[in-house]
Order: C-alpha cells, then structure tokens, then sequence
C-alpha cells in the first residue's frame, strides 16, 4: 500500500466518531424517499463545514444535492453517489444510513490529500431510491454526465461487485367492473377482482415459457371491500426483470397481453399504468476489480466474487451515463436479507461501522488508483464505451 492510501486511510480513522455519528443520526430519524429533509442537512452540513459546495434541489428534487471540492482546474471529475431513504414501517432496512457516512469519509479524506492534482469530487445525493427513484429525473436532467467516474458503495451479506443486475419494468393494473350484491344480484355485477385473479393466473402461465433469467412477481393491492360485494376496482401490482433489455421488452409486451385478455374475458375494463423503469447495468470490469483490490486492503469482510442472483438497481441508469462501479460491503452473516429487521438492527451496530470505515477506505483508495494513472483512466473509459456500444448494437 502506498504513502497515500497509507494517508487516506489513517485521515479515515480519524474521523470515525463523525461518521458514526452521522450513520446513527439518519438510522434514529428515518425518513421515506423525496422526504429525506433531515438526513440532507445533515449530510450537508459536514460537507459545508468543509470546503464543499452545496447545491441542492437538483432535478427539481427539494431532496437531491450535489456537494463540491474542486482542486486546481477539476479535469478530472468523480462523483460519489448515495441515498438515504428508508423503508415504509421498517425504517432503515437496506442500510441507506450507512451510504452517506461512508460517501463523506471518503470525500472528505481525498480532499485534503489529493494534493496539487487537479480533480474535482462530487458528493452527490439521490432521493428515494426505494420507491419513485430520484436517479431517474436526475439522470434525465444531465446530473452524472460530465463525470469521468462514478462510485456508490451499499450494505450487504458479503463484500463484492455488481457484476450484473437486471432490467425492471413496474407496472399498476386498475380494474374496473360493476358492483352489485353478491348474493342476491350476482348476475348484475361484474367482478374486477375476476380481471385481477386471471392476470396472476395468466402470468403463471407465461412464467413457464421465458428465459431463466427472468422474474415475474406481482401483488393484490385493492381486492374489494366485502365479501358480500361483487367488487367494482380492484388493483394489481407487477415487477418484470429480466437480464437485458430487449428481452424484457419482449417479455413484457406479452405480459400486457396476459392482463388485456383477462379484462376481455372477464368483461371489465383496465387502465394500464408504467410506475418505474430501470435498465440493466453497463459493467467496466476494471473499475470492480480496483475496488475489490482496495476492499481487501481496507479491511473488509467476507471478500466474495460477484453474486450469481442479483435483483435491479437505479445506478444501473447512471452506468449508462458514465462507467460506474458500486462495491457492497459485509456487515452481516451471509445469507440474511435485505429489506428485513435484521438489516435495521445490523445497520446501527458495531458491524455497521466496521462497514463504514471499510466503505469509506474502498472508495478513496479507489479514486487515488484512478486519479493517479492515465492507463487505467484510459482502460475504464474504453471498457465503458465498448460496454455501451455492445448494448446499443444488441438492441
């Protein structure tokens, strides 16, 4: 490990009791996605309070910051992304407290090392990543484009990379029938819970004739309001993945078929509505392997190759942006879940800051590899263009 890294990692330990503090304060004062308030100040206020320059309201969310240090002209641009929203009646339960923390340690540790390199470092915070997904209008708005990297660390169950994730499409089918009594008028009503219960059966049909990769899984939303009412609207939610694009289009175009036949067999009607949409993501194997590298430097737990079941993420649309990277560090035993109690519990423990610190050293390592070598700036750059010119080709 060199002198610097040597530097940026002691500069880390040093501000330990900032960055606890931190991951607690926004662990002890959830906030749901676009409502994220006081974790922002927070988070803020040390960058301010150290030289960066705050912008907030990005993409016209009140929630979305970007925080800058720039050193001698700034040719040489990183964003360090992360969220901090939590979970409706869970509160932290995928670790989002953990991000900010780990974003400002290393932040903060580069800029008073990089020296008279000329580099900027961007902080920068994404709203509601669990639900409306603040990356969307951002990415829409230019916010990652002049990047020349981009690096997000998460919570997990091992330390790896994202090798892979899949493209999602969220959908919301409102039913619409007729209500009448079910006892003593069945024949006068028309059931929209029927068109609901023929949609879930239709998709498990189709589930039997798409490709391995693909995940189709939906709930009951609105199913009527008595027994004794045949039900008027009733409402279903699906998520389609898949691990590439253009198959997931196809797969959904058939899907919208399945859901369009059971209001035609059924005699409703039914408004079809897209909710979110996200892509697959772009991967620069170099830009996994640095971090992976400097993860092991750092400390962290449980080093594992890239995970074979992968779900789907909102930095996929920022990696098609700009090559970017995310690494997930360990801070529970292997096997437990996301979105649970044991993430909550995990996430303002004595492993939740272990992962920090480990997090925060991974990134700023990381950065200084690549600020401190044009060849390996020039391999990110070329693995990324060919990594998106393969993709567009493709579909």
């Amino acid at each position: 490990m060199n002198e610097q890294k040597e530097s940026v990692f002691r500069l880390i330990e040093g501000m330990k009791g900032e960055l606890f503090e931190l991951s607690d304060f926004i662990h002890s004062h959830p906030e749901l996605g676009n409502e994220e308030h006081q974790a922002v100040r927070a988070i803020t206020d040390i960058l301010r309070t150290n030289h960066f320059e705050v912008e907030t309201g990005l993409a016209g969310l009140d929630t979305a910051f970007k925080a800058t240090y720039k050193k001698g002209d700034g040719n040489f641009k990183i964003g360090l992304i992360c969220e901090y929203d939590a979970l409706a009646d869970l509160g932290h339960g995928c670790g989002h407290n953990l991000q900010p923390a780990s974003v400002v340690g290393a932040a903060l540790s580069l800029a008073k090392i990089v020296g008279d390199q000329s580099v900027t470092i961007e902080v920068i915070g994404t709203p509601a990543e669990e639900t409306t997904s603040g990356k969307i209008p951002m990415t829409k708005a230019g916010c990652f484009d002049h990047l020349d990297i981009a690096l997000m660390m998460h919570a997990g169950d091992r330390t790896t990379v994202d090798g892979r994730s899949l493209a999602v499409d969220n959908f919301e089918f409102d039913f619409t029938g007729k209500e009448s009594h079910a006892a003593v008028a069945p024949e006068k009503g028309i059931s929209a819970l029927d068109g609901v219960l023929m949609t879930f059966n239709g998709m498990e049909y189709l589930r039997e004739h798409v490709r391995s990769d693909v995940r189709i899984h939906g709930i009951i939303t609105d199913g009527g309001s008595a027994p004794n009412i045949v039900p008027g609207k009733a409402t279903a939610k699906f998520s389609f993945r898949a691990a590439d694009r253009k198959y997931l289009d196809q797969v959904v175009e058939r899907a919208l078929n399945v859901v369009k036949g059971a209001a035609l067999t059924t005699g409703t009607s039914v408004k079809i509505e897209k909710i979110k949409s996200l892509e697959s993501k772009l991967n620069v194997q170099t830009l996994n392997d640095v971090l992976l590298k400097n993860a092991a430097l750092a400390g962290a737990d449980n080093i594992t190759p890239p995970r074979e079941r992968t779900g789907s993420t909102d930095f996929s649309i920022v990696t098609h942006r700009v090559p970017g990277a995310c690494i997930r560090v360990s801070f529970v035993p292997l096997g437990v879940s996301n979105h649970t109690k044991d993430w909550v519990v995990a996430s303002n423990s004595e492993a939740g800051n272990k992962a920090i610190i480990a997090a925060a050293k991974t990134l700023a390592a990381t950065c200084l590899d690549v600020i401190h070598s044009e060849p390996l700036q020039y391999r990110i750059k070329e693995e990324f263009l060919t990594a998106k010119g393969e993709q567009l080709s493709f579909a």
